[in-house]
């Protein structure tokens, strides 16, 4: 799908912060005068999220920020690693990037040393949307239907599949369609070329294929099914069940139970600047009235809906913020200290089997690859999680 450079790049300004909470010797707060983020594509929540925490910093403290949309999470990831954006309003590619499979399992990538700053989790669920004009109604109902995937977004195509895998079934039992983007797939489910989509209920475009003569309708994973969460957290460990009251055809009268995980993951880099991840994480605690009621989800950026002990750890500016509005225990610093030993185990295990002259060939280094991090995450006494 072609986009236009205002589609390609939209402005919000994003600035600097408040302190919160707990008694502390109050500091100032030092950002650069420009920040850019990154996010999924314009029109999704994680963008609209973005862009409403943006407004509320360039009106509160002045500093301006770029939200660049990108369609995958190479695309969102690439520009964090290279310093030319400092936040990404990430999905839980932050935990694949930091895990080293599918996409950054490759030579370019291999483990990355992530961090989160906060993150949503609030009333919509992230769940399969598929065309009512199928006849779809629960997950099992998706056998031969197209389903729909992100070239390089691991975060959609994996929680796709896990949701099938909710229903008991395999890539073997559907159509896998490909498209470029996000927003390239679901303009795919609404041109009837694709049948279904992950999404966040309450990203827009999910909503323009409900008032489309498709309809959609969200694929359920109830709570009770117990054997097929199994399956589902398998594939996905990182999602968890949820009622969702909020999003494309749902309201607190017509919730569905679904799967959910934080989103968007407001992240960054373990190298990234102490006062820089302190400042944006006081920024959103304290001035979250600010925003809250600016874009569908933000609400779920409340400091009393954060889960503290989630798959990647927080960055330790963040941490000092947190601590400061009174929320940061000493069995979320044991969890955040375990998940840092995980992460130095990846990354050593990474140097190591690079150091040992890996195949060149990209399915062999893959392969390669996936059996040195399963040795070592054993070795270390981790869950593999992906073998």
């Amino acid at each position: 799908m072609r986009k236009t450079t205002a589609h390609r790049m939209a402005v919000a300004l994003v600035g600097a912060l408040a302190w919160a909470g707990a008694p502390a010797v109050a500091q100032t707060i030092k950002l650069p005068s420009t920040l850019t983020f990154t996010a999924y594509d314009t029109g999704s929540s994680g963008f609209n999220i973005a862009v409403a925490v943006g407004k509320m910093l360039k009106d509160k403290h002045g500093t301006e920020v770029r939200v660049l949309p990108a369609g995958n999470d190479v695309a969102r990831l690439a520009p964090l690693r290279a310093g030319r954006a400092q936040v990404a309003a990430n999905g839980t590619g932050t935990y694949f990037a930091q895990e080293a499979v599918f996409e950054f399992g490759a030579r370019e990538w291999g483990p990355q040393p992530l961090r989160l700053l906060l993150a949503s989790n609030d009333c919509n669920g992230a769940a399969l949307g598929v065309a009512k004009d199928t006849g779809v109604k629960e997950a099992r109902d998706l056998k031969g239907k197209r389903i729909g995937m992100v070239v390089g977004s691991p975060a959609l195509n994996q929680n796709a599949l896990a949701v099938l895998a909710f229903g008991g079934l395999t890539t073997a039992d559907v159509k896998l369609v490909e498209f470029s983007g996000y927003g390239a797939m679901w303009k795919g489910v609404l041109n009837n070329e694709a049948d279904a989509a992950f999404a966040s209920t309450i990203s827009a475009q999910p909503k323009e294929v409900d008032t489309s003569p498709r309809g959609l309708l969200w694929v359920p994973t109830p709570r009770a099914d117990t054997a097929g969460w199994q399956r589902l957290n398998k594939l996905a460990p990182y999602v968890f069940p949820h009622k969702a009251t909020c999003g494309a055809g749902i309201s607190p009268q017509t919730p569905i139970e679904t799967g959910t995980f934080p989103y968007p993951i407001f992240m960054t880099y373990g190298s990234q600047s102490a006062d820089l991840a302190y400042g944006l994480t006081k920024a959103m605690i304290d001035d979250y009235a600010a925003y809250k009621d600016a874009a569908p989800g933000a609400a779920g950026l409340d400091l009393k809906l954060q889960k503290l002990e989630w798959v990647v750890p927080f960055h330790d500016g963040a941490i000092k913020a947190l601590k400061e509005a009174g929320v940061w225990t000493d069995a979320q610093q044991k969890h955040n200290d375990g998940l840092l030993r995980r992460q130095k185990v990846l990354g050593d295990a990474w140097s190591a089997f690079l150091k040992a002259s890996p195949p060149e060939d990209a399915d062999a280094f893959r392969k390669g690859w996936t059996k040195a991090r399963k040795s070592a995450l054993e070795s270390g006494g981790l869950d593999v999680v992906f073998e």
